[in-house]
Formats: C-alpha cells, structure tokens, sequence
C-alpha cells in the first residue's frame, strides 16, 4: 500500500463513544501510521432519527484525546464535506444510485417490515451464519421499474443479489466468503426517510475519498460482502479490508453501549485517564479492569 494509503475513521453520532469503538479507531490509525498515510475522519450522520449534534461535536471531541487526522469535519481537506448529511445536500450520492438504476441493479420496494416477516415466516427462511433473514424473492418488483424514478426521494430501493458466492481476503481473518441469495438476500440501498443505506453511503464515500483500507469490526464482515457487489455494480475500485475483534467481556459477550456499557466519557469521569483507556482497550489484549469498568 505504501505511502499512497489512505484509512479512515467513520463514526455514527447515535450517541457517546464506547471502548469497543475506540478499538477499533486505534487499531485503524495505527495501521494508517505504520504506512506513514492519511487518516481520514468522516461523520456517518445519515440517520436523522437517531443522530444528534451533540453526539457529532463529542465524537470529535472525545476521538481527539487518542487520535490525530488529517482531514475530517473540523479540519477540512480535498474531499470535503466530511459529514455525509452535508454531502447528501450536495447530490453526491444522486448519480451512483442513477448508475445503479441504469444498470438493472435496483428495484423499488414499498413492503412494510411486518409484511417482509410474515412471508419470511411463510416460505420457512431460516437465519444465515450471522443471524440475518434473508429478503423474500418472492417480494421482489422488476428492476426496470425502477427507471420511471428520476430521484429516489424518499421511496426505498433495494439491490438485487445474485445467487454466487461472494470471496475476499481480509487483512486480518484471511479468507472470507458468503453465498449470495442465501446467506444474505437484497437488501436496501435507499430508504423511505430519503437518505442512502449505510452500505450505499459509505461504498461511494469510501470510493470518493480514496480510501485504501477499511478497518471496522468483524461485526461487519457480511456488509462488506454486500459492499462488494456495489463496488462492481459502480465500477469502482475496491479498498482493502481489516476487520478487527471486538471488545467482549469475560463470557464472550460483546461490549456496546446498548447493552448498558461505560462509555469513554463517562470512563474519564470516573477517574479513568485518557492514556490508561487507550493502553487498556486494545480487543487483542484489553485490561480485565477495564472489562470490568465498562461492563458495569
């Protein structure tokens, strides 16, 4: 990757940074030093429900504590905006979905999550190896429907996945592959609330932006499957992938902040030093007292 690399930091502003994100972020800007790159902090605040501008202002306040980039929403930089909102004004997403839509990837899809379980239920769709239902087919509309849409607005869309498998090698776990259609089914790219997927949005972002590697949980492996197909249904070139362990507790569990877990801000409250949770934090080897902490 040489000098050329290119990382990045991606939070959602749903709420205070956990540990278990912080991980992640270290193990990303260490691997982008180790190649003397740009580190590049993107805000992912698509989610207008759930996203809030105090929990953007105290990403980027807590992050610079442990870590430094090179362009971000505070910094600027060549491919700004760096807040997906703001590149979503922008239109930036408007001619991917249009190539999308021109290449017969896409069709538009109108049926309501409970109708989506009950034919789940009805055709007997197991889980696959992450958990997930897949999409019913049985529920799909014509992708040439979808070129009576000059915009997608705020009418969701999904992409259609074919029956292959899906290969790549990941820096970290070695080689990893999903089936298409079975492992995972067609899932969305736009959504009623008129904003792109996070599969969609960080596809074209993480394109636009040069980014050579993405680093993020194993939690993600099957996105980046999905991404895939996105990558080559765009043409666009695909990164390098590293997923890192997550930050668990003593039986396994994942730590996150939605099952009631410390957060880094309310670690420092308690006494906890910046440089302590950075050295104790690290998923290959994390500090029992800090499980301990952040588990309470």
């Amino acid at each position: 990757m040489g000098s050329g690399y290119r990382g990045r930091l991606a939070p959602s502003p749903t709420g205070y940074l956990h540990p278990g994100h912080l991980s992640t972020f270290l193990i990303a800007a260490r691997r982008c030093a180790e190649q003397k790159g740009t580190l590049v902090f993107r805000m992912e605040d698509l989610d207008r429900s759930r996203c809030r501008p105090e929990f953007d202002r105290a990403s980027l306040e807590d992050l610079g504590l442990f870590l430094e980039w090179q362009e971000g929403p505070d910094l600027g930089g060549p491919h700004k905006p760096y807040r997906q909102s703001e590149r979503l004004k922008r239109d930036i997403y408007l001619p991917f979905w249009q190539k999308l839509r021109d290449g017969g990837w896409i069709y538009p899809c109108n049926h309501t999550r409970r109708q989506i379980q009950a034919k789940q239920k009805e055709q007997g769709i197991r889980p696959g190896p992450t958990g997930e239902l897949s999409f019913p087919r049985a529920l799909r509309s014509d992708v040439s429907a979808s070129l009576k849409y000059q915009r997608p607005e705020n009418q969701a869309f999904r992409f259609r996945v074919p029956d292959e498998k899906i290969e790549f090698k990941d820096n970290h776990l070695g080689s990893v592959a999903y089936q298409g259609g079975t492992d995972f089914g067609d899932f969305l790219i736009w959504s009623v609330e008129g904003y792109p997927s996070y599969e969609f949005a960080v596809v074209v972002d993480d394109a636009l932006m040069g980014i050579t590697e993405v680093v993020r949980g194993e939690d993600l492996l099957l996105s980046t499957a999905r991404q895939l197909l996105l990558y080559r249904a765009l043409e666009l070139e695909i990164p390098e992938f590293y997923h890192c362990p997550l930050l668990r507790d003593d039986s396994g569990e994942r730590l996150a902040k939605r099952k009631g877990s410390s957060t880094i801000r309310s670690l420092l409250e308690r006494g906890w030093s910046a440089e302590r949770i950075a050295r104790s934090c690290m998923a290959e080897s994390p500090d029992p007292e800090l499980i301990q902490a952040i588990s309470k």
